[in-house]
């Protein structure tokens, strides 16, 4: 049907990849703004507002400005403007951003102001930043459909090359358009020695079912009551969304009394205590995770990794973790013993997870792809407004 062909060529060649020295790259200025509700707090940030501070740390020769909400007094860094919630926000944001003047506009989630933003703005080069992926088509049509809406973006960066290709298979009127920025991690304040842990079993991450929290509250009592002496720390963030569905599984766990540590909504601080000190972490995610920054955190902690592999999480640890074929209670339970019963083998595995964060997921090599990425996009704006004319 000639009404599904793609809306977009392929490029003859991706954006080039070309290592430049500080001094010698070029300032692209940036417009970063966060979805409604992103208030950009230092102390209590959510997984995206994470990567965007540690991606500014090597890019502070860079003019940039972070638009986010209202609400937060400890954004702890210079060029972030806030923007109030309801129906004066989006007046409010073009305004700033016509007074900035960025070359490109970095949209981090939140497709129906990127969108408005880009109706707007149309000189500007405009990148939808996904921290997960974009909903799969369920026939054709919507994926044409779809395709038309999101055409007018000038690019749309995933947090891994697994969101990446699924985003390409679901879209191949926009695949030329797609292109992956894995996640940094500032790994300093999560450093702590491989060999010096505590006998406890951590888990970071949402309240939710497709955390695999569920699983893992089923998983624990086999584990707790083979090993006495082992503890379990729970830090189930956003909390007051999901505890609707997650106390009933968190429930049974409350007859260990003190071996078991619920901590809800936590600070990040908080977190990283107990994961600089705890021998097992697990990401036993049911979903296809676009990236999972707890996995990268507790590799950096130096905690060993049982992960479900999905999506991008092969991505996050190499070949650093006890990978689950998959998610079940019994699953998770001889994983768990499986390390427990081999701590040189645990040790081992966690030293090399640590190595491989530090050499791959660094803010440096990150925010270098990050900035070539925008360095394309603000290039190919300025070609498609000025194009080249043909002699004659």
């Amino acid at each position: 049907m000639s009404s599904l062909l793609p809306l977009t060529r392929p490029r003859s060649a991706p954006w080039p990849e070309v290592e430049v020295a500080n001094d010698q790259r070029p300032k692209v200025r940036t417009a970063i703004l966060m979805p409604s509700g992103s208030r950009f707090s230092a102390a209590s940030p959510n997984s995206m507002e994470t990567v965007v501070r540690t991606l500014a740390g090597p890019l502070a020769d860079q003019e940039v400005r972070i638009f986010c909400c209202e609400g937060a007094s400890d954004h702890e860094m210079e060029g972030v403007h806030t923007l109030p919630d309801g129906k004066d926000r989006l007046p409010i944001l073009l305004a700033g951003l016509r007074e900035f003047k960025p070359e490109v506009i970095e949209h981090h989630q939140q497709v129906k102001q990127a969108l408005a933003v880009t109706r707007a703005l149309p000189g500007v080069a405009h990148l939808l930043y996904r921290h997960n992926g974009l909903k799969t088509p369920a026939s054709r049509f919507d994926a044409w459909r779809y395709t038309r809406r999101l055409n007018p973006l000038d690019g749309f960066v995933f947090v891994s090359e697994a969101e990446r290709d699924l985003f390409r298979r679901d879209y191949p009127g926009l695949a030329a358009k797609a292109l992956a920025a894995p996640n940094p991690i500032h790994a300093t304040p999560w450093l702590a020695s491989p060999e010096r842990r505590e006998r406890v079993i951590a888990f970071a991450g949402r309240a939710m079912p497709e955390k695999g929290v569920d699983v893992l509250c089923a998983a624990l009592p086999a584990v707790l009551d083979r090993h006495p002496d082992w503890r379990v720390v729970l830090m189930l963030n956003d909390w007051k969304d999901h505890q609707a569905w997650a106390a009933p599984h968190v429930a049974p766990l409350e007859r260990y009394g003190q071996r078991v540590t619920v901590l809800k909504s936590a600070p990040l601080a908080e977190v990283r205590v107990h994961m600089r000190t705890a021998a097992v972490a697990l990401t036993p995610s049911v979903w296809a995770e676009p990236f999972c920054l707890a996995a990268v955190e507790a590799h950096a902690a130096g905690a060993a990794l049982i992960s479900s592999g999905t999506g991008g999480l092969r991505e996050a640890s190499g070949d650093h973790a006890l990978y689950l074929d998959e998610v079940t209670p019994r699953t998770i339970t001889d994983a768990i013993n499986r390390l427990i019963a081999d701590p040189e083998g645990r040790i081992a595995m966690a030293r090399a997870a640590q190595a491989y964060v530090l050499a791959t997921h660094t803010p440096e090599r990150r925010a270098a792809g990050i900035l070539r990425i925008r360095q394309a996009a603000a290039d190919a704006k300025r070609q498609e407004k000025s194009p080249t004319r043909a002699p004659g």
